[in-house]
């Protein structure tokens, strides 16, 4: 797991050299262990720099260091690299998982140093690949996977994506054919973000805040970005509120020629719930419980600590239960809530008392963290310069979480994608089966997803901004998402688009803030359930395997499409393949999500916290939204009226947010 960045001229002129260093070290944190740097003139076979920054090296490793520098800044370093113009840029920050030795070390190359790769992840199944390549007649120096990808590369070109099964963002450069392929896993997993200047530099990195440092981008906030976090909680196309600083989509990559200066951006792969017919139910359930025992085996592959975290539910609980039947005493985590506040549902989002359970039942080497109302003020600052944008959610306890996994352990499996792919979430849209057509299908859906504010406010909280908004349709923004989908309309089919519209928005900004909060910690989160032979195979799997009562489901009185609601109806055939693992209270119980309790919190211990903050007439989130109507939402919550937490808690992170970043 670490850390990428680069530059690429698509022009005549230079890249700017003095801004590679300042762009690694601002992402430091995913790559504590190691630095590397190359510089191409790709017009040129020969002329090439390379320069390595390492900690910790035996005095062996030392002596075979070609051109060392002490510093990036050097006298002699700024000589050498001023004395040519170079038109390509790679950079690596390295957090060491597999082959924590100099051979991991990035970039890498192959023997002829014309294939070059700096990558931030972990393939799987690199191990099965090596040695189909060693039985081609390729040669390996170490057992780390980064090297796996160059000469996948070299056998099967950009085919070599498909084969990778894992977590990844990477660049290759191909100094044959002058090309450069920037790829991403295929549910978003590893994120890369890249940014074209006026003058045609293509800069990339795995954080916004390494563009950032490249003197060529001039801050702006995205504003039609800003309307779609507001409507939804989340960006579902691939903007960021840093205006033309895009994400690579998840499943796609870019092929850069750089003899045409082409940019072509290809979808690899893409989710597709489309169920087949398991006649044997039996036989669905003994397959999802080999190919499940697999993810995880396969995901224990590490030189360093692992562990996972541990909620107290049945996705977390799932992945331990294997876990520690493979690591003895493995470390797992548990963030609880003080409760002395909060009300109603909240009562119930304290579940340490059935991590602890788990904990003993697996005989796991457990630790906790209770978080306080005062934890969320404490940390907001950090919190939003690492998540670099607002992104769905109110996920400030998986700050905390990382912090804690990180102390004991570089590598934490979490329980990503297990609600997505298995119908678990405690929510009744899978129930929007009942339809006029697929518009009428996606006119309620719609209306389920604007998650922070109905249209009517959202209008007037944008006023200031209104004439920069006025041609952006959020609901063709949600109705594009279907794009290639608006096949079938039985009721099983119209859950399949839910669940393929959950996975390709929910689970990615989910994603995209764990991965963030995680490296903040210099932490590598791994997610089982993110196989990709399960994932192929889950989605084949029928609706009614998935969900309880499938008719009354069907029937469902409409009014209630969309609420959110105690229940343990999805799941099923994951429930059924974990009875064996899991003890029956916690196979059975009704979802509960991981959430802290904010509403209550806002209204009492952090209110004083919320008004400075918000009500603040200097603040810079009257920029762009209307002070009244700010002040009467937050009225309406502190008044009991509405629960408007997420709303309150997306204008705390967008006010700290533009204070970092603007």
């Amino acid at each position: 797991m670490c850390g990428i960045v680069g530059a690429v001229s698509l022009n005549s002129k230079s890249i700017l050299v003095d801004c590679a260093k300042p762009m690694a070290d601002s992402i430091a944190h995913r790559g504590p262990d190691d630095a590397g740097y190359l510089f191409f003139h790709t017009g040129s076979r020969h002329r090439n720099y390379k320069l390595s920054f390492f900690q910790n090296l035996t005095d062996d490793e030392f002596k075979n260091i070609d051109g060392m520098l002490p510093s990036i800044e050097s006298d002699s370093m700024k000589r050498e690299l001023y004395s040519h113009d170079y038109d390509l840029f790679l950079g690596h920050r390295r957090l060491a998982i597999l082959d924590t030795s100099y051979a991991g070390h990035q970039p890498i190359s192959d023997l002829s140093k014309n294939i070059w790769v700096v990558y931030n992840g972990e393939i799987y199944n690199f191990q099965e690949i090596k040695n189909e390549l060693i039985k081609i007649g390729h040669k390996f120096k170490s057992n780390t996977d980064t090297e796996v990808i160059v000469y996948a590369y070299i056998e099967w070109g950009e085919k070599c994506i498909e084969k990778f099964n894992g977590m990844f963002a990477f660049c290759i450069y191909d100094n044959f054919k002058k090309r450069i392929i920037l790829a991403r896993d295929r549910y978003g997993i590893k994120p890369i973000y890249y940014h074209l200047t006026k003058d045609k530099t293509l800069i990339f990195a795995s954080e916004i805040k390494a563009i950032l440092r490249y003197k060529d981008y001039e801050t702006q906030v995205d504003k039609e970005a800003l309307l779609e976090y507001f409507t939804f909680q989340n960006i579902f196309t691939n903007k960021t509120l840093h205006k033309n600083i895009q994400i690579l989509e998840a499943g796609h990559f870019l092929d850069i020629n750089l003899k045409t200066k082409d940019i072509k951006n290809i979808k690899f792969w893409d989710f597709n719930f489309k169920e087949e017919n398991f006649k044997d139910e039996r036989e669905c359930i003994e397959e999802l419980d080999r190919l499940f025992n697999q993810a995880v085996k396969r995901q224990l592959v590490a030189d360093v600590p692992i562990g996972s975290y541990l909620s107290g539910g049945l996705d977390s609980g799932s992945i331990v239960a294997i876990a520690a039947k493979n690591i003895p005493w493995l470390n797992t985590f548990t963030v609880g809530f003080d409760l002395n506040s909060a009300n109603g549902i909240e009562l119930g989002f304290d579940e340490r008392s059935k991590s602890e359970y788990m904990s003993y039942k697996f005989k796991t080497e457990h630790y906790e963290m209770v978080l306080k109302s005062g934890d969320m003020e404490r940390c907001l600052n950090d919190f939003a310069y690492h998540l670099e944008e607002p992104r769905v959610g109110q996920s400030y306890p998986n700050y905390y979480a990382a912090k804690l996994a990180s102390k004991f352990s570089k590598v934490v499996l979490g329980g990503a994608g297990g609600d997505e792919l298995f119908a678990g979430y405690p929510w009744r849209y899978y129930r929007a089966v009942n339809n006029i057509n697929f518009d009428d299908y996606v006119d309620k859906y719609y209306g389920f997803w604007k998650r922070l504010l109905p249209n009517k406010d959202l209008k007037e909280l944008f006023l200031p901004i209104a004439k920069d908004v006025e041609n952006v349709w959020t609901r063709d923004i949600f109705a594009n998402i279907f794009i290639d989908k608006k096949t079938g309309q039985t009721p099983e089919e119209y859950i399949n688009h839910s669940l393929y519209f959950e996975a390709k928005t929910f689970l990615h900004g989910l994603l995209v803030v764990e991965d963030k909060l995680s490296m903040a910690h210099s932490l590598e989160t791994r997610v089982p359930f993110l196989d990709n032979d399960l994932v192929d195979f889950v989605q084949k799997i029928p609706v009614r395997f998935k969900l309880r009562n499938l008719k009354n489901v069907v029937n469902v009185d409409e009014n209630s499409i969309g609420k959110l609601q105690k229940t343990n109806d999805g799941k099923m055939i994951l429930r059924k393949a974990m009875k064996k693992y899991i003890p029956s209270e916690i196979n059975n119980a009704i979802k509960q999500g991981f959430s802290s309790p904010d509403e209550s919190w806002f209204r009492g211990d952090s209110m004083e916290f919320v008004k400075t903050k918000i009500l603040n007439k200097n603040a810079r989130i009257y920029n762009y939204f209307d002070k009244k109507t700010v002040e009467r939402l937050l009225e309406e919550h502190l008044n009991g009226r509405q629960n408007r937490r997420l709303f309150i808690w997306s204008l705390l992170n967008f006010e700290e947010w533009s204070n970092i970043y603007e």
